[in-house]
């Protein structure tokens, strides 16, 4: 079921985009050699309870993973990508770390995520991570009404082209509101002018991930974290977006974050 929000909503979703984008700010910031992964969930389920949001990780429990998720941070270091269960690891120069968060605040959910190098980067991962964040800024472009759903697959999946990495369509964007994951499933490989028509009010949570050689994906046997099936590197870019009459509103950008002209 696919529900359109009102103006007053998407408000209130914008509340919780903005406390999203605050708390992966805060974790690329703290993101360093030697810091413990586990140092930086702690610090977050600390920001979470400050705020008095709610985690949309703790608890759950989808058809993939391996009991209740028992974390508010998706944290993914070099191959892994996605659902990266936090654990005793300490980050090492030149590791590239994902984090994925997602909470609600009085109801209403956001969810977005990044990639960062830690200590001195190497050019092949600035690559994949600019890879996602142009193909994340592309997908937002087209997200407006008339356009539909397949215009943001084929936008994803252009920009993945030009750069030559492959995509996997298993694991894709998602519809987004009251609760963390709700429909339209969005891929991250498609045709322009598929898909359902895209409306003012229609809130979204895009996110392309890549990995550099591979569309092939494995699991940890902690049954959450996904890496790529060959071992190559991974970035992950996502951000919560609301359909409205003109350009799409980024309801999770941060401050930090460059947003391209007019949006």
């Amino acid at each position: 079921m696919i529900e359109l929000k009102t103006p007053a909503e998407i408000d209130r979703m914008h509340v919780t985009g903005r406390f999203v984008a605050e708390v992966l700010s805060e974790v690329g910031r703290l993101a360093d050699v030697g810091v413990n992964l586990l140092d930086l969930e702690h610090h977050v389920r600390d920001m979470i309870k400050q705020r008095g949001a709610v985690s949309c990780y703790w608890d759950y429990s989808p058809s993939f993973g391996r009991g209740p998720f028992r974390n508010v941070l998706c944290l993914a270091v070099n191959d892994a990508v996605l659902h990266g269960l936090p654990h005793d690891y300490l980050l090492r120069d030149g590791d590239v770390l994902t984090a994925d968060f997602a909470v609600t605040i009085d109801g209403w959910a956001a969810d977005s995520a990044r990639t960062v190098i830690v200590g001195t980067p190497a050019e092949e991962d600035q690559r994949i991570i600019r890879a996602t964040e142009e193909a994340l800024e592309a997908a937002i472009e087209v997200a407006r009404p008339g356009n539909r759903l397949g215009d943001i697959s084929a936008a994803i999946w252009g920009v993945a082209r030009a750069y030559g990495y492959p995509v996997n369509t298993e694991f894709g964007g998602h519809g987004i509101g009251r609760t963390m994951h709700g429909d339209p499933h969005v891929s991250n490989k498609g045709q322009a002018g598929r898909g359902m028509k895209l409306r003012p009010g229609l809130t979204l949570a895009l996110e392309p991930w890549l990995a550099r050689t591979t569309d092939k994906i494995v699991y940890d046997p902690d049954g959450w974290t996904i890496r790529s099936a060959d071992g190559s590197r991974t970035a992950h870019s996502e951000h919560t977006v609301a359909i409205t009459d003109g350009d799409a509103l980024v309801l999770t950008r941060r401050a930090s974050e460059k947003a391209p002209r007019g949006a």
